[in-house]
Parts: structure tokens; C-alpha cells; sequence
């Protein structure tokens, strides 16, 4: 799963997993996480979701990384915004307002781009890759942000046997494993959404878990 295979699914307009409504998780746990205005939130995979307006619409200063150009270009076509595009370390930025987007891919990132974060929000990041990816994915995050931030992440659980992803089933045990040595987790909702999936029904699957984790940083831990 290389970098084509998901430029190819926007080309194709295979993009099932974008909602155009905010998400309602997001909705309902990420003013529990108690972060003062003005902070400034990484959304990994971003895509074009509008969870990002949401963020800002509280005053976050949002910085969504996206793949895509296709993706980044409608976000901001759709929304009705016309951002300031510029160059930076092999991304071009996108900035408008309390948003700004980095097109590229996200393994690219440096530090030096996201000094002041202070908070992560990843609802469809975690779940796009396949195990190994899964693994490269929480180490590189960890090095990005070598100051632990609070993180609500959202995943899916379901009978991977019964179907291929993406999106991928994560469990609770490898959330763990990915984060627990730096993070304490906390599991704030979870919510079976497969009547809202009826072609996942049909393909055998017999439950279909959306899970909200809150992720706090373990200031134990070395």
C-alpha cells in the first residue's frame, strides 16, 4: 500500500470513508480533552473533511497533512475558501484563516513543522494502513512530537477475516502497544455502526465498532 494506491482512489473518486458531516465523536469528546483556545491541532490523512472547519470554529489553529492534491484542493474549493499556497520542506502549504494544510506525504514531515502542537486529532489515519504501516505510522508520530500532547484517535474494530480493508479493524490491544509506553489510555465511547453500513452487513460482518480513545501523556513513562 504505496503512496499511488491512495492517489489512485482519489483519482477514481473511491472515497468511501469521507463523510461530509462532522464527526459526531469528535462532537461529543474533544472538548473533554480541556484544551485552551488557540491550540494548535495536527489532523493526519486529513482527506477533505470538514471536521477541520469544526476544529476551527472553536478557535483551534488546525494543520491537516493530506496526500492528495486532489483532496486538499477540494476541501478548499467546496468550503468556498481561497487559501495562500506556498512552498515549505517538499510540501506546498495551503493557509487560510485558522487553517492551513500540508500536501505531501505525511512520513515526509519534520519536526521543525510542527513545533507548537498541541494536540491530535486522527479519526482516519490510523485505520487507512495495514499492520506495518500501523507501526511505522505511531513511531514516526512519536518522533514528530517529542513533547507528549493530548491525542483523541477513532478507530474501527470488526472480523478482519470477513473483510479486506481499508479501512482496517485496530483493536484495543494494539492501541496499546503503539502508544502505551508513551500515553495512558483512556476508552471514552465506543458505538456499533454497522446498520449505518449495509454493504458491510453483506459481506458477513456482524459488528462493526467505532471506538474513541483519549490519549494522555504519560508523564511517568521516560
Amino acid at each position: 500500500m504505496n503512496p499511488d494506491f491512495w492517489l489512485e482512489r482519489w483519482h477514481r473518486g473511491e472515497t468511501g470513508w469521507h463523510r461530509d458531516e462532522i464527526n459526531r465523536h469528535l462532537c461529543e469528546f474533544w472538548p473533554q480533552l480541556g484544551l485552551p483556545t488557540g491550540t494548535r491541532v495536527l489532523v493526519p490523512l486529513c482527506g477533505k473533511t470538514t471536521d477541520l472547519l469544526w476544529l476551527a470554529s472553536r478557535g483551534d489553529r488546525v494543520l491537516g497533512v493530506e496526500l492528495s492534491q486532489l483532496a486538499v484542493d477540494a476541501f478548499f474549493a467546496e468550503n468556498g475558501l481561497s487559501p495562500a499556497v506556498t512552498r515549505v520542506s517538499g510540501f506546498s502549504r495551503y493557509r487560510v484563516d485558522e487553517i492551513e494544510v500540508l500536501c505531501g506525504d505525511f512520513f515526509d514531515l519534520s519536526p521543525a513543522l510542527l513545533d507548537d502542537i498541541g494536540a491530535v486529532y486522527d479519526r482516519a489515519a490510523l485505520i487507512a494502513l495495514p499492520p506495518d504501516l500501523r507501526i511505522r505510522y505511531a513511531a514516526h508520530l512519536n518522533a514528530l512530537l517529542p513533547t507528549r500532547v493530548p491525542h483523541l484517535l477513532i478507530t474501527l474494530e470488526y472480523d478482519q477475516a470477513r473483510r479486506a480493508g481499508p479501512p482496517f479493524s485496530v483493536q484495543t490491544q494494539e492501541v496499546g502497544q503503539l502508544f502505551g509506553e508513551r500515553y495512558r489510555l483512556s476508552v471514552l465511547g465506543q458505538l456499533d455502526v454497522l446498520d449505518e453500513s449495509p454493504a458491510w452487513r453483506q459481506q458477513g460482518l456482524t459488528e462493526l465498532m467505532e471506538r474513541v480513545y483519549r490519549l494522555d501523556p504519560d508523564t511517568i513513562s521516560p
